[in-house]
């Protein structure tokens, strides 16, 4: 059993997904989904055992070896993300039975968790296959799943759908230019297997097709990952997405494809590939540094919280792709642990904002006057992820940034380790409007608002606790990451 556990990893959501069409009532298709999310967490586990343990897991799917046949191919890199978008992935479930109910008409509640759970396959599938044509396919899964999950917020707002249309005419945009990417890769080497690409492509040499299609598949994946300035889509899917789906959305996707923008670049092109160099240093770097400053200053006049934690995502993204721009060992460790780090202070923030949905049936900032004593549980949770996300002591944020400023200072950057803590400070502004709102000024006349259920407390605060105690004890988390990034830089321990 052991031995088939990266296609169980892929197979048991995949399977769920269909089955879960024929039980109508969407508390079976709750508790079928749950179960499923469990397994899939537990195989990843153990996924990341074992590739600490004893190094890469290849699989070749119906035995056809690589690469002619599809691989799962399984590292330390992606086992770490797998375990990433599966935990959350389960701890969304028990928080999104009251708020789907809330959310979402109730015959189209048992469709949310089959799209749900495709969303899932496909993006545990984008980051464990190791086949480069397996990823367009799993992009696929995931992306048109995640179109209908967005659209399905029509019901609290009708914007919703607009919102989905534009995130499906992006995403088209953006899987078309990774595809054609990819068929430019295989037309000049006849492979589509990553680890054969890997090898192939240095035998090229400098090619104006192979260049080209490092071109398109870097914008491909930029405009999933909501890379600035390919980032349109992202602030109405967030704001306008069921709650859940807005938890789900922003601790995974773009973390699954952050991973596979390190994946071609540092695995499929390399370190050597000559255009690497200049992209990073005079491309991505320039737009991660705008990307702070210029997402956390539109954050800073939101009204909308959702609105505003949506820009802060794209901020935060910045911080990822900056520590790839240093190509360093020490910049894609920062990048990795922030993948993790900021799946847990966003996971969270996203959470107790839908909790605050659920009761208020609003996500406005002048709605949250009082708030503070109305909701104190919801309210303290905000307020911790909201330190985490400034990156002050004793979080998960503060350990991001803290190895992002080193990175910078290792490479000789240090106006950038200053812009670092600088736009921090802009995070400071936006994150106190809420608290003072929700602390300092008094509730509406006659506003009587409960606290939010415990099914959604629970989750928010195992999040917190999280981003609390990895903040606390890193080492878990430092000493996966650095492993991840020597084996994407080919260095040794």
């Amino acid at each position: 059993m052991s031995a088939h556990l990266p296609i169980l990893q892929i197979v048991v959501p995949l399977l769920a997904a269909p089955i879960s069409v024929f039980f109508r009532r969407a508390a079976i298709v709750w508790y079928l989904t749950l179960i499923v999310s469990i397994i899939t967490l537990a195989i990843s586990i153990t996924l990341l055992a074992q590739t600490l343990d004893q190094g890469v897991i290849s699989y070749a799917l119906g035995n056809w070896a690589a690469p002619f046949g599809i691989e799962y191919r399984i590292d330390a890199v992606n086992a770490f993300v797998l375990v990433i978008i599966s935990a959350i992935g389960t701890i969304v479930l028990p928080y999104a039975r009251v708020s789907v109910a809330n959310e979402i008409e109730p015959h189209n509640q048992s469709l949310f968790y089959t799209c749900y759970l495709l969303c899932f396959t496909g993006l545990l599938g984008m980051v464990i296959t190791g086949d480069a044509f397996n990823i367009f396919v799993f992009l696929e899964i995931s992306s048109l799943s995640t179109y209908v999950l967005v659209a399905l917020g029509a019901k609290q707002d009708r914007r919703a759908l607009t919102a989905s249309y534009n995130y499906l005419v992006m995403g088209t945009i953006g899987a078309t230019f990774f595809v054609i990417g990819v068929g430019l890769l295989y037309m000049m080497t006849g492979t589509l297997n990553m680890a054969d690409l890997a090898q192939k492509i240095p035998a090229i040499g400098s090619n104006r097709t192979v260049v080209v299609a490092f071109a398109f598949i870097v914008t491909g994946l930029g405009l999933k990952l909501a890379m600035f300035p390919l980032h349109l889509w992202l602030p109405n899917a967030y704001a306008y997405a069921p709650s859940a789906v807005t938890v789900f959305l922003a601790a995974t996707a773009t973390k699954a494809a952050a991973y596979l923008l390190l994946r071609f670049l540092f695995t499929v092109f390399g370190a050597d590939f000559p255009i690497l160099g200049p992209t990073l240093t005079y491309l991505l770097m320039p737009l991660a540094i705008i990307a702070m400053f210029a997402a956390s200053t539109v954050a800073i006049f939101q009204v909308d919280i959702k609105r505003m934690l949506a820009y802060s995502s794209l901020g935060q993204l910045g911080y990822m792709v900056l520590g790839i721009s240093f190509a360093s060992v020490a910049g894609l460790t920062a990048t990795i642990i922030h993948l993790f780090n900021h799946a847990l202070m966003k996971g969270a923030l996203f959470m107790a904002l839908g909790a605050i949905v659920l009761r208020l049936g609003t996500a406005s900032i002048d709605s949250m006057r009082g708030l503070g004593r109305q909701m104190p549980w919801t309210m303290a949770a905000f307020v911790v992820g909201g330190l985490s996300l400034i990156g002050v002591p004793l979080t998960v944020g503060f350990i991001s940034k803290w190895y992002l400023i080193v990175a910078a200072l290792e490479a000789g950057y240090w106006p950038i380790a200053v812009a670092i803590v600088a736009s921090s400070l802009l995070a400071v502004i936006y994150i106190w409007r809420v608290v003072e709102a929700a602390y300092f000024e008094e509730a509406p006349e006659g506003s009587n608002v409960e606290e939010a259920p415990l099914s959604m407390l629970i989750p928010t605060w195992t999040l917190i606790g999280a981003n609390v105690y990895f903040g606390i004890d890193a080492s878990l988390t430092t000493s996966v990451a650095g492993q991840a990034a020597r084996i994407l830089l080919k260095v040794g321990s």
